[in-house]
């Protein structure tokens, strides 16, 4: 069967509240700047209700990979669990009204919608505080190996591992990807992740992922390694495109041929972080769908996170397909 999806992605479906905040509401609330802590429904509960208003839209890392996939003009798909609740509704709304296709069904019961609360500082860095709620009890069950099958690539994320129903379901999503013959991508996520599940995930990727994504954090706390000249040797030998973030430092692509390195785009004003990592990864997926070189394909990352960055919000503000130059008109999926 010929793929008639080009990338469909698993991940932890999260309502992201995002809202600028000055650095003492950092220090106030005893945030930890910069990373992702994981929260329970009490603390959530706290902090929304002490945050200033905001945006509210549909988010997740993998979900915000599938928005920048159909914003290239590619064809999308997104598996994650909601409730029938306000957030869940916002979700499901949110995601497809961007031509991503979401057709997970309501859980049937369980914890409410997740939600990741993220404040926005002056400095453009972001703090997340995640409530994982029904998101985190994804299970085999919920994935679609009829979708996995006519997808080009499937691409799963890190941060699900840390349940254990959610774990099998990436199990099973990986097993009817190389059913059928297709590509599997992951994203490490967040480097407190790796550490948790380092000797687990060493074996998966060796066994089972293609293209793999991770910023420098991550992929050192993966391999342990102390420069970067190792990192990228046990990368290429884990897997077969290894692709490294290095935020103002641009980006490597490791493969067991070589290592391309790609600069950074100059942004007038870096607004706000959240997303660069995730659209990043859309453009490159993107690339490697309509069959671009590998270079091309992190030149395109690298465009999708540059405009990200350059406002508030994890998603694009305009179609990505705008900013392609004449260069990329023969590009399609």
């Amino acid at each position: 069967m010929q793929p008639v999806i080009d990338v469909v992605g698993i991940g932890n479906a999260i309502v992201d509240v995002i809202s600028s905040v000055p650095e003492s509401f950092i220090t106030q609330h005893d945030l930890k700047k910069g990373g992702m802590t994981l929260i329970d429904a009490e603390r959530s509960a706290e902090l929304y209700s002490a945050m200033p208003a905001g945006i509210q839209t549909s988010g997740g890392s993998v979900a915000n990979t599938m928005v920048g996939v159909a914003s290239f003009g590619g064809k999308a798909a997104y598996m994650g669990k909601v409730q029938s609740d306000r957030l869940g509704k916002i979700f499901a709304h949110d995601i497809r009204s961007t031509g991503v296709i979401f057709d997970s069904p309501y859980a049937a019961s369980g914890p409410p919608t997740a939600r990741c609360l993220i404040q926005v500082t002056p400095d453009a860095e972001r703090t997340m505080n995640t409530y994982l709620g029904i998101s985190a009890c994804l299970c085999p069950s919920d994935i679609d190996t009829d979708t996995i099958a006519a997808a080009r690539i499937t691409y799963c994320e890190g941060y699900l591992w840390s349940n254990v129903e959610a774990k099998e379901a990436i199990r099973t999503a990986i097993a009817a990807t190389k059913d059928a013959n297709r590509i599997v991508s992951m994203t490490l996520s967040d480097s407190f992740v790796v550490k948790q599940h380092r000797s687990e995930w060493l074996n998966l990727i060796a066994d089972n992922v293609d293209v793999l994504f991770a910023n420098e954090d991550e992929v050192y706390a993966l391999t342990l390694a102390d420069d970067l000249n190792d990192v990228c040797k046990q990368i290429a030998d884990m897997t077969h495109i290894g692709v490294i973030t290095r935020g103002p430092k641009g980006s490597l692509v490791v493969t067991g041929k070589n290592i391309e390195e790609i600069p950074a785009v100059a942004v007038p004003k870096v607004v706000d972080l959240t997303g660069a990592g995730d659209l990043y990864a859309a453009g490159f997926l993107w690339g490697l769908c309509s069959e671009a070189p590998l270079r091309r394909c992190a030149e395109l990352a690298t465009l999708a996170a540059s405009e990200v960055i350059s406002h508030t919000g994890a998603r694009p503000l305009i179609p990505l397909s705008q900013l392609l130059p004449e260069e990329d008109n023969h590009l399609s999926v």
